[in-house]
């Protein structure tokens, strides 16, 4: 089962704003899994997905520099499941950026399948609040050495492809 919960970023605007899309394929292992013939992604999922675009927009503003744990869910609201063939939209805010972590506003919309366009459309169909906490750096270096655990590879390179995508439409 793959572990990341979001397919792609569709817009980052530094230290302010993300969006992110996941699409929603049968393929997906969890569809079977959970509530077997009712393809619906479990709500700890969908607020992953938005705790991912929030924490790498976290990251990113210190140049991942810091290591970023998701600390709180203030609050998170659903207002309803999301189905296999929809492509669900994170859009996270920043709200808050301190030394010793961020806060950040997000909501998730859901679009029909077979939609293109990648902004939210309607209501949204879960919203959150979310706080990171930065690791002290001298504890953290004890505990986990050098290497970014939560900043891996792959998460970097959605970003990194987002700000490809980015730079060729501000031209």
């Amino acid at each position: 089962m793959r572990w990341i919960w979001i397919d792609r970023f569709v817009k980052f605007e530094r230290q302010k704003s993300a969006r992110a899309v996941k699409n929603l394929s049968l393929a997906e292992d969890y569809f079977e899994q959970h509530l077997p013939g009712y393809p619906i992604m479990p709500a700890c999922f969908i607020l992953e997905g938005l705790a991912q675009t929030g924490g790498i927009l976290v990251g990113e503003a210190n140049d991942f520099k810091e290591k970023v744990v998701l600390a709180k869910i203030t609050s998170a609201r659903f207002a309803r499941e999301a189905v296999a063939g929809e492509t669900l939209i994170y859009d996270v805010e920043m709200v808050t950026y301190r030394p010793e972590g961020a806060s950040i506003v997000g909501k998730v919309f859901a679009l029909p399948s077979g939609t293109v366009a990648m902004e939210p459309v309607g209501a949204p169909i879960a919203e959150a609040e979310i706080f990171f906490a930065h690791l002290d750096q001298a504890r953290s270096q004890q505990l986990f050495g050098d290497h970014n655990f939560v900043f891996s590879g792959e998460l970097k390179h959605l970003l990194g492809l987002a700000k490809v995508v980015a730079q060729s439409t501000d031209r």
